[in-house]
């Protein structure tokens, strides 16, 4: 994978505007990998280079404590025209290469083009993270490519206040896949587009979307929280079928899980299933009522912070020791990952089940690899979030480009259609009426009374 900044900047066609340059090609010419004893000087000699064209080309090396180690990829610019000395003229910049005009033949046959519109910059949160989304869509190129699948790769710098109207150009036109926006205000100008050009837009983050509804173009990754809910309330009916559940009332003014708790009840009397309402609060005699001594019990807490998480915690692990016959497990919310590492005793103990979308597993060998990876190609470690935006955007480029690939026009993500196993975040799509497609995609984090994690999924 030292290849991937390799194939990114020597055979994929990269073209990066920044918010404040007027659109353009940006072509690089080669991609130099580091020999022992070179110097920035002597790279940019044998290119024909002045170190300035070599350092602009490769911002990281203005940097007071940058250092050249043997190994690293260098991106190699064209040289830029050199101002006449007879006549002193400024230098003019040459012209922008044109623009391949290529017909939107069948991907099947071809190289998949995907155009990335995110905010790619450090000034902000939102850069930092998708400039790391993005690292790991180049870090799947790599990988496909092995595969024998190629890739042209475009990617805009579109911040919060970009037009992205300039972007949307004839060229754009000719991509199979654009991975954005980022932000909801872009959404009717890119959808027009995307519909009126047969372009795929992958929306992989949190942004009100309405257009999906009417544009067959569109794949909505993220789940709103009522469609996440009433997804969860169904699986869960399913899989604790013959349970007893029993329904806790955390006395947290703060808790966002009302919405939740309150469709599970209403499902739960819609199936004339039996359960138990009780609270942190009451008394022995009182909480214990509420439980089954025939039937599993499945605790469901209505908060998702890390307080009422353990004060629940506590009260369960005492109520076992005082009844070793009970059966419980403990159904909690994709919040509680982030609590993981404190609890996970308790969590194997309670059986705990968890609903997410994802899951970041930090033991398997493959996140282990990627990550290792990651660290090889941009001399940093992924940042500590969950889910890990380099690893999401490893696998919705996978999928996607993968899925193009082999079913072209007719992809539309659904179950089983790609057959890619997911390092961290799998996708399910479904069509939402007769408009796009939205991602449906469930699973429940099991940590066993065995202390092992595994994944549930529907």
């Amino acid at each position: 994978m030292k290849r991937a900044l390799k194939y990114l900047l020597a055979t994929v066609a990269f073209m990066a505007w920044t918010s404040d340059v007027a659109a353009q090609l940006n072509p690089w010419r080669d991609m130099h990998k580091v020999k022992r004893k070179e110097t920035i000087y002597s790279i940019a000699r044998d290119y024909g280079l002045t170190v300035e064209e070599l350092v602009r080309a490769n911002p990281e090396m203005a940097a007071p404590d940058y250092v050249l180690k043997k190994g690293t990829f260098v991106c190699i610019p064209y040289p830029q025209p050199k101002t006449n000395p007879a006549t002193d003229t400024a230098t003019v910049a040459p012209p922008s290469p044109q623009p391949r005009k290529r017909e939107k033949t069948d991907v099947r046959n071809r190289e998949v083009r995907v155009g990335v519109m995110l905010p790619l910059h450090k000034q902000n949160g939102d850069g930092r993270r998708m400039t790391e989304y993005y690292r790991g869509v180049l870090m799947a190129c790599d990988s496909l490519k092995q595969n024998g699948i190629s890739v042209d790769m475009y990617a805009w710098n579109v911040a919060e206040d970009t037009d992205i109207a300039r972007f949307l150009t004839d060229e754009a036109a000719q991509l199979d896949l654009v991975i954005g926006p980022l932000y909801s205000k872009m959404m009717p100008q890119l959808s027009q587009w995307a519909k009126e050009n047969d372009v795929k837009v992958l929306i992989p983050f949190s942004i009100d979307a309405p257009q999906l509804k009417e544009n067959r173009q569109l794949f909505q990754v993220y789940q709103a929280p009522q469609d996440f809910n009433q997804s969860t309330v169904e699986r869960f009916v399913q899989h604790f079928r013959g349970c007893h559940p029993v329904i806790i009332d955390c006395q947290d003014s703060t808790s966002t899980k009302g919405p939740f708790t309150t469709a599970l009840r209403k499902k739960l009397e819609e199936e004339a299933v039996e359960y138990g309402l009780t609270s942190l609060t009451v008394n022995d005699q009182r909480f214990v009522q509420n439980f089954s001594m025939a039937q599993r019990n499945v605790v469901v807490l209505n908060s998702e912070h890390s307080k009422e998480l353990r004060k629940g915690l506590s009260r369960l692990s005492a109520l076992l020791t005082d009844h070793p016959e009970l059966e419980v497990t403990l159904f909690g919310y994709t919040d509680w990952m982030l609590y993981t590492q404190r609890n996970i005793e308790n969590f194997y103990k309670l059986d705990v089940h968890i609903p997410a979308a994802f899951y970041y597993d930090a033991q398997s060998a493959r996140t282990k690899r990627l990550e290792q990876k990651y660290r090889w190609n941009f001399h940093a470690d992924m940042m500590n979030s969950l889910p890990r935006f380099a690893l999401t955007g490893f696998d919705h480029a996978y999928f996607f480009i993968k899925g193009l690939h082999m079913y072209g026009k007719h992809f539309t993500g659904a179950s089983g259609m790609v057959g890619y196993p997911a390092v961290q975040t799998p996708l399910q799509f479904e069509r939402s009426g007769q408009g796009g497609l939205e991602n449906k995609n469930l699973m429940f984090i099991h940590y066993t009374p065995e202390k092992r994690i595994e994944t549930i999924k529907f």
